[in-house]
């Protein structure tokens, strides 16, 4: 069954802690779920949610921090000591725990990291901070089973005890050689139905997926995906064993990468979030908006070199902003089909290749919609001349669209930049122009104004 918090939960929480009852206190949250947990603190004042970080055991408290969003978790961590926060790290995940060491502050890092009891665990943290984030060492965990391949079944079964005991789940048991080199996987119907007195090496499974700790965040991810892996191996430039990322890792991932291209895709240049500062809001928002006015005051600019078709056809600006709105919509969505293409690594071929399905595509789109716009404008009894000239501008506008908005991001992914800043306002204020000029043009070289 989902908790939910309820009013009433939190209001008698709010009591107990009033009354500074800790036994009462630790008996209505110690049993629930780290998730459940960060949720109660999300509704309780900053203070409270203090008392129960200080209150509650360190294995409980460890994992509402993993639980939390990063700006309540700094603010958490900074009324925090140092050693309180290495009792936390303890608990964690080395590379959990690595995430949230390096959102501290730069004189607070190395004092947590002395302050942790364990020293592999410690020294496993400092490796993995050493990755960049968006690649495999910095998606992957230390922890995991790793066996010999020179040990019987019997040694191994003894090793693998051991090793598991201080691991939270058990997916996969790795082969090694005496270097660390992976050599491949054991699985358990080998343990089960092989002689104890035989070796690992004649047992084990050569054939399996790893990565490189180089590799890009995204590789793992396809990779993960097109083999349906919950657990990827992770080995050095040496072909040494060093890590494996597990799914719940590459998800978290993947999250991140949608909501960043979901706000680059809505004019959002920073990561920014509806509870952050009217700063930060508008350095997130006013980048695109100022680009929108640029685009608005071009195409002002254009509409007034045109400005003796309101003499002759008033018309034709009746239809300007359909023009611009459908060259806009055009645009955005090849770019949108274009840009998660490319994050799925799904475009091949040529860009030629892709360019012509796209004018085909737009040229029975096109055709479809002016025929309408056709009907309306006979209906309306403004000519057939100028019906043609509506149409057809509007076949020639959505086609121009629709291959700009598949070249660009096809561009900006060959020059190393995110895709997904073509779609949005970007594309809608570059298609706006365009059609608006195109529009027009056409407009004065079949119309004769």
């Amino acid at each position: 069954m989902q908790f939910e918090v309820s009013k009433e939960f939190i209001q008698d929480l709010e009591q107990l802690i009033s009354a500074n009852d800790e036994v009462a206190v630790n008996d209505l949250l110690n049993e629930m779920h780290p998730a459940d947990l960060a949720e109660v603190i999300y509704e309780l004042s900053f203070e409270d949610s203090i008392y129960i970080m200080r209150l509650l055991d360190s294995e409980t408290t460890s994992g509402i921090l993993e639980e939390l969003d990063e700006e309540t978790r700094t603010k958490v961590l900074a009324e925090l000591t140092p050693h309180e926060i290495a009792e936390e790290i303890n608990e964690l995940d080395a590379d959990v725990a690595a995430d949230i060491i390096a959102e501290l502050p730069e004189h607070k890092k190395d004092i947590v990291i002395k302050a942790i009891d364990d020293k592999e665990h410690a020294s496993d943290i400092v490796e993995l901070m050493r990755y960049d984030e968006d690649t495999a060492g910095g998606l992957m965990g230390k922890e995991m089973v790793l066996v010999n391949e020179n040990w019987t079944v019997l040694t191994c079964v003894k090793e693998m005890r051991r090793q598991a005991q201080e691991i939270g789940e058990v997916f996969i048991v790795y082969v090694v050689d005496d270097d660390e080199i992976l050599k491949g996987r054991l699985s358990l119907k080998s343990l089960l139905t092989t002689s104890t007195r035989a070796l690992v090496k004649d047992v084990y499974v050569k054939n399996i997926h790893y990565v490189t700790t180089s590799d890009h965040a995204d590789e793992v991810a396809q990779i993960m995906q097109k083999y349906n892996l919950v657990v990827i191996p992770v080995v050095d430039e040496l072909g040494r064993l060093v890590g494996t990322i597990n799914i719940d890792d590459v998800v978290d991932y993947i999250k991140e990468v949608a909501d960043s291209n979901y706000q680059l895709a809505s004019g959002l240049t920073d990561d920014v979030e509806a509870d952050d500062t009217i700063i930060d809001l508008i350095k997130g928002r006013l980048p695109w908006l100022v680009l929108g006015l640029f685009g608005g005051v071009l195409s002002v600019f254009i509409l007034n070199g045109f400005g003796n078709a309101v003499t002759h056809f008033p018309q034709l600006f009746f239809f300007a902003p359909l023009i611009a709105g459908m060259a806009g919509n055009a645009g955005v969505q090849s770019s949108a089909i274009m840009v998660q293409g490319l994050a799925n690594n799904l475009i091949k071929g040529s860009v030629w290749q892709r360019l012509y399905k796209e004018f085909k595509l737009s040229l029975f789109n096109g055709i479809v919609v002016a025929l309408m716009v056709f009907i309306f404008s006979i209906i309306m009894n403004w000519g057939l001349l100028f019906s043609f000239t509506v149409g057809f501008a509007l076949v020639a506008v959505i086609i121009i669209a629709s291959i700009v908005g598949t070249f660009i991001p096809i561009f900006l992914d060959k020059k190393g930049i995110d895709p997904a800043l073509a779609t949005g306002p970007f594309i809608t204020t570059t298609n706006d122009i365009f059609g608006t000029l195109i529009y027009f043009s056409l407009a004065k070289l079949i119309l004769g104004f």
